[in-house]
C-alpha cells in the first residue's frame, strides 16, 4: 500500500449502512462442521505482505479455540470501506473485522458495533496500553479491542544522499532543512525526486500541527485550520509539487507510485508510514528512516487499527475471543514485531524492546522516538466526507487552480457544514 490515504464508502453506501442499521440487519455465519463455529474476519492491514503472518496468530487461535474456525477475508485499504459498508448495509457483515481510529467514530455511532462488555469473558485490560484500549471507546462502551499502531517517520535514501554529497537528515530537522536537501538531490534529467510528501487531508492535519495550528477548535464544533498556521502548513506541502516531488500530471494517477518510485533508487525523501519496512527489505540500497522534520513544533501521525465486531453477529463471545487473541495475545505481539507488521499496542515494553533488533531500517529507534509529540487525526461522524473535502481543495491548490488561502477558506467552510 502506498501512503495510508484512507478512501471509505461513497454517500450512497453510507446512506444503506445507516439504514441497515436501523433495521437491525443480523450478520449470516454458518456453523461449520462438527459443530464447529464459523466466524469471519475481514481485514485490510493483512494483505498483501502479511497474510501468512495472520496466518500464523490464526491457527495459533484455533489450537487454544478448537470449536472456531476463523475464516478470513481481505480487501486492499482503498476497496475495504467500501466493502465492508455494503456488506453492513445488506446483512452479510462479517462477524469481526478491522476498524481504522478514524472511521471507529462512524461505525460505533451508527450502532453497527457490538458492545464487547456484553459479550467478554476473562482478560486483563491491563495488557494493551491505556491509551490505545480508550481510543476506541464511545460513550463508555468498549467498541473494538486496540490491534496495531503505527507511526508515519521520514524515510531516506542513503546511497543518494552519499553521491550528492548531502548530510542525511537528522531528528533536529526543520521543514527549511528538508527544502534545502531536496532541492540538491532532485534531478529530473535523471527521473530523481529529492522528496515526496502527499498533498492531502493525512498530511494536512500533521503539518498543520507541526506549524502550530489546530484542525477544530477546543470544543470540535467548527473548524480552526484556515488560519496563518493552516496557510503556513497547507503552503509547506503545495510548494514541492513540481519543484521537489513529481505533479499531479506526472503521477498519472499510478497506483502506489511514490512507493515504485522510491524503492526504484528515484526517490531521496519520503514521508511514509512504519508499514512499509517489510516490503523495503530487498531494497538495493542503503536506507533508513528518521522523525520527520518539524516547524514551530514537532508532530508525527499516528494511526489505530482495532478489531470490531458486528453488532448483529451470532457468536459474540467467540468474536469476543478472537478480537482478544488477535490484539493482545503474545502470538500476535510477537508475530507483529517479528514481522514489521506495525506495532502491537501492548503495555508490556519487553515485547516492544524485540522490535529494535531487526537491523533494517537502522535507525528503528525513531519509530519510538516520534511517539514522543504525536498528531492524531480529527475524527468527526461525518468523516469521509470531512477528509474528502479537505483533499479536494488542496488538490487545487496544488494542481495551481485555486490560491492556497481560497483553498482553505473553501474547505473550511465545507467542514463547518458538516459540523454543523
Amino acid at each position: 500500500m502506498s501512503q495510508k490515504i484512507k478512501v471509505a464508502a461513497s454517500l450512497a453506501a453510507a446512506a444503506l449502512l445507516a439504514t441497515a442499521c436501523s433495521q437491525g440487519s443480523a450478520t449470516k455465519a454458518p456453523s461449520g462442521e462438527g459443530g464447529k463455529v464459523t466466524l469471519r474476519y475481514f481485514t485490510f492491514s493483512a494483505a498483501p505482505d502479511h497474510v501468512k503472518d495472520l496466518d500464523k496468530i490464526e491457527k495459533a487461535f484455533e489450537k487454544e479455540n478448537p470449536k472456531v474456525d476463523v475464516v478470513v477475508e481481505t480487501a486492499p485499504f482503498d476497496e475495504y470501506f467500501t466493502k465492508l459498508q455494503t456488506s453492513i448495509a445488506g446483512g452479510t457483515a462479517p462477524d469481526t473485522f478491522e476498524l481504522n481510529y478514524e472511521n471507529f467514530v462512524t461505525y460505533a455511532s451508527a450502532g453497527s458495533l457490538l458492545d464487547l462488555d456484553t459479550v467478554k469473558g476473562d482478560g486483563d485490560p491491563s495488557v494493551y496500553a491505556k491509551e490505545s484500549l480508550e481510543a476506541f471507546k464511545r460513550d463508555g462502551k468498549q467498541y473494538a479491542l486496540p490491534a496495531s499502531f503505527s507511526t508515519v517517520v521520514l524515510f531516506y535514501n542513503k546511497d543518494l544522499f552519499d553521491k550528492a554529497g548531502v548530510a542525511p537528515p537528522t531528528a533536529d530537522w526543520t521543514w527549511a532543512d528538508e527544502q534545502a536537501a531536496a532541492a540538491k538531490l532532485t534531478d529530473k534529467k535523471k527521473g530523481v525526486f529529492g522528496d515526496f510528501q502527499p498533498v492531502q487531508f493525512f498530511e494536512f492535519y500533521k503539518t498543520l500541527k507541526q506549524a502550530g495550528g489546530e484542525f477544530l477548535s477546543a470544543d470540535g464544533k467548527e473548524s480552526a485550520f484556515n488560519s496563518p498556521a493552516g496557510v503556513k502548513a497547507a503552503q509547506w506541502l503545495v510548494s514541492k509539487v513540481g519543484k521537489t516531488m513529481p505533479t499531479e500530471a506526472e503521477i498519472g494517477g499510478t497506483a502506489d507510485y511514490d512507493t515504485n518510485l522510491f524503492k526504484s533508487g528515484k526517490l531521496a525523501m519520503w514521508h511514509n508510514g512504519i508499514w512499509q519496512f517489510a516490503g523495503l527489505k530487498d531494497a538495493a540500497f542503503t536506507w533508513d528512516v528518521v522523525v520527520e522534520p518539524g516547524e514551530s513544533a514537532k508532530a508525527s501521525a499516528v494511526f489505530h487499527n482495532a478489531v470490531a465486531a458486528s453488532s448483529g453477529t451470532k457468536h459474540g463471545k467467540e468474536a469476543w475471543a478472537w478480537a482478544r487473541f488477535l490484539s493482545s495475545s503474545n502470538t500476535a505481539a510477537t508475530t507483529r514485531v517479528e514481522s514489521s507488521w506495525e506495532l502491537p499496542p501492548v503495555a508490556d515494553q519487553a515485547v516492544l524492546s524485540g522490535y529494535l533488533k531487526d537491523p533494517k531500517p537502522a535507525n528503528r529507534q525513531a519509530v519510538f522516538d516520534s511517539l514522543k509529540s504525536i498528531a492524531l487525526p480529527p475524527v468527526i461522524k461525518r468523516q469521509q466526507e470531512m477528509q474528502d473535502a479537505v483533499t479536494k481543495q488542496l488538490t487545487e491548490a496544488a494542481a495551481g487552480r485555486k490560491p492556497v488561502e481560497e483553498a482553505l477558506k473553501t474547505a473550511a467552510a465545507d467542514v463547518d457544514a458538516l459540523l454543523s
